[in-house]
């Protein structure tokens, strides 16, 4: 069993930027692969960033892009996401996700078997 507990979240003026951390508890971070995702009020769950159980390998999503960069340290247990630039289009609450994956990394949240209880992300015009 993975815990997963996200931090970070808050009110930021567009242009603004944060950071998200998730802190795993449990089994062995390392082994993991970890993905953040993002929920809208009235819209579904999307694909933020992945990261690789190394964290050698990263994916980011095109509206993310170049704004949005996802970390990992294992000896720490925890996973980052830092946001900078932020749209009021980033408003949304954030999740923080985990997959046993050997190799590669993970985009699909029907794929990870843990998630954290996310945090809220509000950017004002």
């Amino acid at each position: 069993q993975v815990h997963l507990v996200e931090s970070g979240g808050g009110l930021v003026q567009a242009g603004g930027s944060l950071r998200l951390s998730c802190a795993a508890s449990g089994r062995t971070f390392s082994g993991y692969a970890m993905g953040w995702f993002r929920q809208a009020p009235g819209k579904g769950r999307e694909n933020v960033a992945a990261i690789d159980w190394s964290g050698g390998a990263t994916y980011h999503a095109d509206y993310v892009k170049g704004r949005f960069t996802i970390s990992k340290d294992n000896a720490k247990n925890t996973v980052y996401l830092q946001m900078n630039s932020l749209k009021p289009e980033d408003t949304a609450v954030h999740y923080c996700a985990a997959v046993r994956l050997r190799v590669g990394v993970s985009v699909s949240g029907s794929d990870f078997d843990y998630w954290g209880q996310g945090t809220q992300v509000a950017v004002s015009s």
